[in-house]
């Protein structure tokens, strides 16, 4: 949703289309301060820094990772890694980092031999509920159980290391190692154990109102939630109506949100204000 972001290799596929037939990407970089404002382009030009999806994965989706910048910068000449987070909409299981250390030989043999049962097995296995939400920073291997329904809000990248691919329709033998090769891109790997006290760290439990993701994001992106009224200034959001009736304020008027509406909302809107009787999610870049 409001998508600058093409699927890696296969543009325009991925970018989000405006009602009057215009990319999204090419009207942002038309007129980048309108859509971004002033403060944002000067620190990062026609960037518009966040990518959001709503995912319903029907099945569990494979254990992959993402690089970081710094990975990204050096081996794949991208502006960005991946970190991302979701907002659960729909309760079930995650899988969320190891429980244990590996050696980088140890997790290439899995990935060699497709053995997808010991692969999750060394995964931390987290029962999500409606209302939390988990971040994933880059490099952390993670999947998402079938039966969970998410907004994620991520890096504006399509970057993945694919780990498993056995039984999915990908083929991640050929793709699932972003052209690199597995023994370097499992270099971007977080081959150490994400202890307890880390999960406690990533996952905040019924995030009602208010911001919905752990302070140190706010490098990467922001995800806010309101269940009445909330106002923020001019800025790039994304507004998701998730529960109930939701209106956007603006001075260039009030748009009506049904449950499941998207609005996308330019800087040159002004300050805005979404007022709802159920929920809405509002997601923005970071703040320049």
């Amino acid at each position: 949703m409001a998508s600058t972001t093409p699927v890696r290799g296969a543009a325009p596929a991925g970018l989000t289309t405006l009602p009057d037939g215009t990319l999204l990407l090419d009207a942002v970089r038309k007129d980048p301060i309108a859509w971004l404002g002033a403060g944002h382009v000067a620190r990062w030009g026609a960037d518009s820094m966040i990518l959001v999806k709503l995912l319903d994965a029907g099945q569990r989706l494979p254990v992959h990772a993402h690089p970081d910048d710094a990975f990204a910068a050096t081996e794949l000449a991208s502006a960005h890694g991946k970190a991302e987070a979701w907002f659960i909409l729909e309760p079930g299981d995650v899988y969320l980092g190891l429980r244990a250390d590996i050696d980088r030989a140890g997790l290439a043999r899995l990935v060699r031999t497709q053995d997808t049962t010991t692969l999750l097995r060394l995964l931390n296995k987290v029962a999500v509920a409606k209302n939390d939400s988990v971040t994933v920073p880059p490099g952390t291997l993670h999947a998402i159980g079938k039966s969970v329904l998410l907004a994620e809000v991520q890096q504006p990248s399509d970057l993945s290391i694919l780990l498993e691919w056995e039984g999915f329709a990908v083929d991640g033998a050929a793709e699932g190692h972003l052209g690199l090769g597995f023994d370097r891109a499992l270099e971007a790997v977080n081959i150490q154990a994400t202890a307890p006290r880390q999960i406690g760290d990533l996952v905040r439990r019924a995030a009602l109102e208010g911001p919905a993701l752990p302070t140190f994001t706010k490098a990467w992106f922001r995800l806010d939630r309101t269940t009445s009224s909330a106002g923020y200034g001019p800025g790039f959001a994304i507004i998701i109506a998730t529960e109930g009736s939701s209106r956007l304020i603006s001075t260039a008027g009030t748009l009506n949100m049904a449950k499941g509406t998207t609005a996308v909302v330019p800087a040159a809107t002004g300050p805005i204000t979404v007022k709802t009787d159920g929920a809405a999610l509002i997601a923005r870049p970071p703040a320049a």
